[in-house]
């Protein structure tokens, strides 16, 4: 696979461009156009505010397609990717009712239906099949929404990109869903070599049976198109012969798909004019948005979106990506972007990228990229400053500006590392999400003072976390003094936050001055937590929310911190990230009832961890679990009595894992092609229920 000299920045102005539509199509998804029109007037800019929405919500449009990719890397990085691992994947990173899909009910939402089939074993491509689900549910909507990321890891390869897509679009669907998935993967690939509209149309119709419905659809829409200057005359004739009441289920792919195509030959050359087209047509507006979005983007560049309104800004790169892994929620388009550029090399035959500025996660190394950094709110908001504001700097740095600040005054930039309060407010999907930072770990930053400042500058990294009524605190590391043109760097230990999630990291910045600029070029962390968690002596709610929760019931209204219960099978509470490695996960563990219960360490989805467990049996295991493969890699005779505390430990270090429980000890090494090198933290129970008071994660216990 040739890559294009552009492909990084293209993949970033297709991903926002995803964003973006999906954004602003959500607060109206599923209106009619008469409604549109009637309540709000042709769509040419974002209209939450106006409907009492936040910006940035969960989407299963946004989670789907970032989370299925993912397929991709857990099994090797191949083009022949099946629909079977993928539907493994399902299982793995999606939470039953509580994340990613729609969860409408069997034989209502085609995922939800895909999804009890691969629950009960049947798998992918069976799963999503009309011999097994009938035409009208496999024919829906889903196939093609869930589909970019897979266009953008094969850039000019519009064959492999329709193969992954119906290898994807089939774990759930089938029929003419799978084949609008097909054409819009094929022609989002292509894309990336070519802007005329009519030939992309043409490469993803030759990648479909020229007698399908979606051929003829877009064969009618293209003569429509011919026919008539005005797009609402196209959109008419869609209506009238291909609208909703032509077809059964609640959001079938053909009249959507139609809306996109539409969209994209009145508007091939302008962002925009597509996204006003595509929104104020109706119907399944996120979905058709988003992936008219990512296509315009990856056709115009970034370039595309800076015509017409401010679409980035107020985005600002946020993205929110619910699933079982807890630690790839609260995301932004930049690490999308890379993440997805190196899988696309990798399968081209191209080594990754090396990691931007020392592998910081705040680099800002794409042009205009702030990777989630507003100006908040003021430490102190009775002497703040008067005019602030953020830009992408030059030399790729983030850029703080002030101007009139008042005596004492400061300016405060930060981006959220955990959920905001706004999920206490969206009308959408829950939140599956864990922080990204914790105490014991190492806070770094290089700042600069812009060399045109008209005084010295005091900076200090901050951070803020969640309190006893879920308002922030802000904690502050130690300010230095920056002359104008002088650079810092910044370390800082995080420190104990009373088992309150951070929220957010930043900057604080005091000007001595009137004026000026602080140039942040990166920000990052390192190192292994060293935390407690446990129920806040002050209470609140979010320190419940940060855990991922995979089981049937997670109470905080038991006497016991953690109390997790399971209906049938196993159930699991998750926390952290993926970037812990080797690390201690200790906690007295109650079992009331269940088959075996115990603690998981390097946990990378529902399905993927290792975990020392008792069992009512009486053993005590250390098992690795990989999809559908549970592994005892030891176990010893273990006797214990349900409501009796446990303590329990599981300690990883290198290819090296130990469990504890009580005074036994297991001991096994994993240096296989399924071991995990890396994951966060679990509670898990079968069948039953476990609780634990306090769980403690620190360096690994000799």
């Amino acid at each position: 696979m040739t890559l294009p000299t552009d492909y990084r920045e293209r993949v970033y102005a297709g991903v926002l461009g995803k964003l973006i539509g999906v954004y602003l199509g959500r607060p109206f998804e599923g209106w009619t156009y008469e409604r549109i029109l009637k309540e709000l007037g042709p769509i040419e800019y974002y209209v939450h505010e106006r409907l009492g929405d936040p910006l940035v919500v969960t989407d299963d449009d946004v989670a789907g397609t970032f989370t299925f990719i993912r397929a991709l890397e857990d099994d090797g990085v191949s083009p022949n990717l099946t629909s079977e691992a993928i539907g493994k994947a399902w299982l793995n990173y999606i939470v039953e009712h509580r994340s990613i899909l729609w969860w409408g009910g069997n034989g209502n939402s085609t995922e939800h239906t895909a999804w009890l089939n691969l629950t009960s074993g049947v798998p992918a491509p069976q799963s999503g099949a009309i011999a097994t689900n009938g035409k009208t549910v496999a024919e829906q909507i889903g196939a093609q929404i869930f589909i970019d990321g897979w266009a953008m890891v094969a850039p000019g390869k519009p064959e492999l990109a329709a193969r992954l897509a119906r290898a994807a679009g089939s774990v759930s669907h089938d029929g003419e869903s799978v084949y609008a998935a097909m054409v819009w993967a094929a022609m989002e690939a292509e894309a990336f070599v070519s802007s005329d509209i009519n030939h992309l149309i043409d490469v993803g119709l030759s990648m479909i049976p020229a007698d399908s419905l979606i051929a003829r659809v877009i064969a009618d829409i293209r003569t429509w198109h011919a026919e008539h200057d005005d797009w609402r005359d196209t959109r008419q004739a869609i209506a009238d012969t291909y609208g909703y009441d032509k077809f059964c289920g609640n959001c079938h792919v053909v009249p959507n798909h139609a809306l996109m195509i539409m969209a994209m030959l009145y508007a091939p050359d302008d962002f925009a004019r597509g996204q006003m087209i595509v929104n104020t047509s109706g119907w399944d507006t996120d979905c058709n948005a988003g992936n008219v979005g990512c296509l315009t983007a990856i056709m115009l560049g970034l370039d595309g979106l800076a015509t017409g309104p401010d679409w980035r800004g107020p985005i600002a790169d946020r993205m929110l990506i619910s699933s079982a892994d807890g630690g790839n929620a609260i995301n932004d388009a930049v690490r999308i972007t890379d993440y997805l550029t190196n899988l696309g090399r990798t399968l081209g035959g191209a080594a990754p990228l090396p990691a931007p500025k020392d592998g910081a996660q705040f680099h800002f190394s794409l042009p205009g990229s702030t990777q989630g950094f507003r100006i908040a709110d003021a430490t102190d908001p009775a002497a703040s400053a008067s005019a602030v504001g953020i830009t992408h700097g030059s030399d790729n740095a983030l850029a703080v500006a002030f101007d009139r600040v008042t005596s004492g005054g400061a300016v405060v930039a930060t981006t959220p590392v955990f959920a905001s309060r706004d999920v206490l407010r969206m009308r959408t999907y829950e939140l599956m999400a864990t922080p990204l930072i914790y105490p014991g770990q190492h806070l770094s930053a290089r700042v600069a003072a812009d060399d045109d400042n008209s005084d010295e500058v005091s900076v200090a990294m901050m951070l803020r976390h969640y309190g006893g009524d879920d308002a922030l605190i802000d904690v502050e590391g130690e300010p230095v003094t920056l002359a104008p043109g002088s650079t810092h760097d910044l370390d800082w230990t995080v420190p104990d936050c009373g088992a309150q999630p951070i929220a957010e990291i930043g900057l604080v910045v005091r000007p001595a001055g009137e004026r000026g600029r602080v140039l942040l070029d990166r920000m990052g962390w390192s190192g292994t937590p060293e935390l407690t968690l446990r129920r806040p002596a002050e209470g609140g709610g979010f320190w419940h929310r940060a855990w991922v929760n995979g089981a049937s019931v997670f109470s905080k209204h038991f006497p016991e911190s953690f109390h997790v219960s399971q209906d049938r099978g196993e159930g699991l509470i998750l926390h952290g990230t993926n970037q812990w490695s080797d690390y201690t996960v200790a906690a007295d563990v109650i079992v009331h009832l269940g088959r075996y219960a115990g603690l998981a360490a390097r946990t990378r989805g529902l399905r993927r961890y290792y975990a020392g467990r008792i069992t009512r049996d009486d053993r005590f295991q250390l098992v690795r679990v990989h999809d559908d493969d549970m592994t005892v890699l030891a176990e010893t005779e273990f006797a214990f009595g349900y409501d009796n505390w446990v303590p329990m430990a599981v300690t990883v270090d290198g290819d090296t894992i130990t469990a504890t429980a009580g005074g036994a000890t297991l001991t096994a090494h994993d240096d296989s092609d399924r071991a995990f090198a890396s994951g966060g933290i679990g509670l898990l129970v079968a069948d039953g229920a476990a609780s634990a008071n306090v769980v403690r994660v620190g360096s690994p216990m000799a």
